[in-house]
């Protein structure tokens, strides 16, 4: 029987071989890592009891601690202040790291040795730069977790402002060394203006992870809300460790609108609607009849 002329033989199955090879070695990868974390099944099986029985004790057995109120808002003001002060601190180092960083302003050499110092200093968390450094420096308290916020921030915004200049359009560059701009003119004028409404974005994104970084650095003697969870927690007064949780919680979702919202305001601008003294200046009507209109009318 002859095949019908125009019609192609059916494509070859492609091997499945390559496919079933990597999920064959991420299946042995995991089972080795639970291995050598000795995973109990038994207590990962428990692990939702135990939750619901935290919870009940939190919210439900007598309710959260509603007197305990002023002490939770009072811990959590200080996280925001530690969270902010690492925030201006990241922000301010990461400016310069970030310029040095970025290859298409920057020197082969100079950029090289500057993203290295960014991905030592990201390398370490918050956690460990508290315990490690500014704890012994600075005591236990708010300035070591907002020193540990700042110099983990300046880390990851350097690296994000890098690449934000490298990514820039080289034309107001071009123009403003065209006019005899120099050095830190052409930076100022030609690339900053490009890149800063992506930097303020970055910058508040980084506020809001921060005030979680704070109340993980309270585990440790840094103050804030962190600290008073744990000592909550630590013995046993679990209807005020319910208090200052729900107080972490509407604090946080709060913030993170306030900041969401400025942050879209400032990327995207303010969408370039006329209004009507503009409009009268550029002889547009209130109902938008253009300057071609007015003087059709005159003729």
């Amino acid at each position: 029987m002859t095949r019908p002329a125009g019609r192609s033989a059916r494509p070859v199955r492609p091997s499945s071989l390559r496919r079933n090879l990597w999920l064959a070695g991420g299946a042995a990868i995991v089972a080795w890592a639970a291995l050598a974390v000795d995973v109990d099944l038994a207590d990962l099986l428990a692990l939702p009891r135990g939750v619901a029985r935290v919870f009940y004790e939190m919210f439900l057995e007598s309710g959260p601690d509603l007197g305990y109120l002023p002490n939770a808002l009072e811990a959590m003001i200080e996280s925001l202040q530690m969270a902010w002060v690492g925030t201006i601190i990241g922000a301010t180092l990461s400016l310069p790291l970030g310029f040095l960083g970025a290859r298409n302003v920057s020197s082969g050499l100079v950029s090289t040795v500057v993203r290295q110092l960014l991905n030592a200093i990201r390398a370490f968390p918050e956690i460990i730069l508290a315990i490690a450094i500014f704890i012994p420096i600075a005591g236990l308290g708010a300035v070591a977790g907002a020193l540990a916020i700042g110099v983990h921030s300046a880390g990851t915004l350097g690296k994000l402002t890098a690449e934000a200049i490298e990514g820039i359009d080289p034309g107001p560059v071009e123009a403003a060394r065209a006019t005899g701009a120099r050095g830190l003119q052409v930076q100022r004028w030609g690339v900053a203006p490009q890149v800063l409404p992506e930097l303020i974005g970055f910058w508040l994104y980084r506020f809001e992870i921060n005030i979680r970084a704070g109340a993980v650095l309270g585990v440790v003697g840094a103050g804030g809300i962190g600290f008073l969870l744990d000592q909550t927690i630590k013995f046993g007064r679990f209807p005020q460790a319910g208090t200052a949780i729900l107080v972490v919680v509407v604090v946080t979702i709060f913030v993170d609108a306030v900041s969401g919202s400025v942050r879209r305001r400032v990327i995207e601008g303010g969408g370039g609607r006329v209004t009507e003294p503009e409009g009268a200046l550029m002889g547009l009507s209130p109902s938008g009849a253009g300057s071609g209109d007015v003087s059709s009318s005159h003729a």
